[in-house]
């Protein structure tokens, strides 16, 4: 009796938007190694820094849900407490702070006698403190009571890009996200109607006076409901105009990213018509000195959609210099850059999608390529910009012709 061989294994390649897509448009190669290697950035900062912001306003919203807590939270009773559980739940990941970015966690130091009456207020002007609570005391009080749900998982699956029968690897290919947070809001053309208006919201300020929001839900019926999709960035505004073309596109990619999103929810069945997303650019609320240098030259050379019209603000960022105090600069101006909305319609969504198509065939091609034989630095692009390569782990052997690896020395 001859037994029938087992049908070859059905699997969908899945790519999600931030793990994927903007890790391969930063760089091919580190993409490479990082996602596909598994082989981790050494000093993973940017990443600590992110997922550190998200977890604490999760867990603020969750505690301010629960016991209703008035703002303006106290840093050291309220917030600190939060920062301590995120960071030990990220040192288990193997994530660590710089120093100077954050106080050691006093409920990992057991041999301690310190509580946290013993910290202070240099303490509490760390930059990633510093930024969490202008975070929650800034956007929570107006964002927490809009929150319908957060941290939701959103997953679609779309026809592989250049499908080729027996080359392909499938036939398809599954997207996956997490949304920040969704909003759930009623339709009506002025807001002047809505029940949020009982309180001052700048959120609602700010939708206001979008044009493009108020031309979007025209569209709708008075009272049906609508969704808005808000994404944490932890980073500084980013330029609308690039001026190398090596460097990655944020400003477009955020847009995409929050476009892919709204397809990827639409496709639910508890859906309402999403208009717009929301994304917050968290460094903007305490700029490091790094990011007021950016910031003075994007104003200077009119890169930024955001700043001009505030001319004290402009005044003192012109004036300061890299070895003086950060200016002191006003809560107006700080909250307009690191709020951005981005308008929702069709159109763009399907061009968002079909950049994400070009990016998922671009990885399978590499991914093929590797397959047959090709070498790793052959078969995947390395080409980014200077920052991106003096901080990778993988410069001293890319053939990337930016990057200097004559001054890389062995500690």
């Amino acid at each position: 009796m001859k037994l029938p061989s087992r049908s070859k294994s059905y699997i969908i390649p899945e790519y999600s938007l931030t793990g994927d897509l903007l890790s391969f448009l930063t760089c091919n190669l580190q993409y490479r190694y990082q996602n596909k290697g598994t082989l981790p950035p050494s000093k993973p900062v940017q990443r600590w820094f992110g997922e550190f912001i998200h977890g604490v306003l999760e867990e603020a919203f969750i505690q301010w849900k629960n016991e209703q807590t008035e703002f303006p939270w106290d840093w050291k009773q309220d917030i600190r407490p939060i920062e301590d559980r995120i960071d030990l739940r990220l040192q288990v990941r193997g994530l660590y702070p710089h120093d100077e970015d954050l106080f050691f966690s006093i409920l990992n130091q057991p041999d301690s006698d310190m509580t946290i009456d013993d910290l202070n207020e240099h303490d509490h002007k760390k930059l990633a403190s510093a930024r969490a609570e202008k975070a929650i005391n800034i956007w929570g009080k107006y964002l927490f009571p809009l929150i319908d749900s957060s941290e939701m998982l959103i997953k679609g699956i779309r026809e592989m890009p250049n499908y080729k029968e027996n080359i392909s690897r499938s036939n398809y290919y599954g997207i996956n996200g997490v949304v920040d947070v969704l909003t759930s809001m009623k339709i009506n053309k002025t807001l002047e109607q809505s029940n949020l208006d009982n309180y001052d919201n700048k959120i609602i300020e700010f939708l206001k006076k979008d044009p493009d929001f108020q031309r979007t839900i025209s569209q709708y019926d008075e009272g049906e409901d609508y969704e808005i999709i808000i994404d944490y960035k932890g980073m500084k505004r980013p330029p609308y105009i690039m001026t190398d073309e090596k460097s990655e596109d944020k400003w477009e990619n955020h847009k995409q990213q929050i476009l892919t999103y709204s397809w990827l929810r639409s496709k639910q069945e508890d859906s309402k018509p999403i208009v717009a997303g929301i994304i917050f650019y968290l460094n903007e609320l305490v700029p490091s000195k790094e990011d007021l240098v950016l910031i003075k030259d994007e104003l200077n050379n009119d890169l930024t959609d955001v700043g001009q019209s505030y001319g004290n603000d402009v005044d003192l960022i012109n004036g300061w210099e890299e070895e003086d105090k950060a200016p002191d600069l006003s809560d107006d101006f700080k909250i307009a850059r690191s709020i951005r909305i981005i308008n929702v319609d069709e159109t763009e969504q399907e061009h968002a999608l079909k950049k994400f198509d070009r990016v998922v065939a671009n990885i399978e091609n590499s991914l093929i390529k590797e397959m047959k034989g090709c070498k790793i630095q052959d078969a995947w692009k390395a080409d980014s910009d200077e920052r991106t390569c003096s901080a990778c782990d993988f410069r001293t052997f890319c053939k990337n012709n930016s990057v200097n690896a004559k001054d890389f020395k062995i500690p």
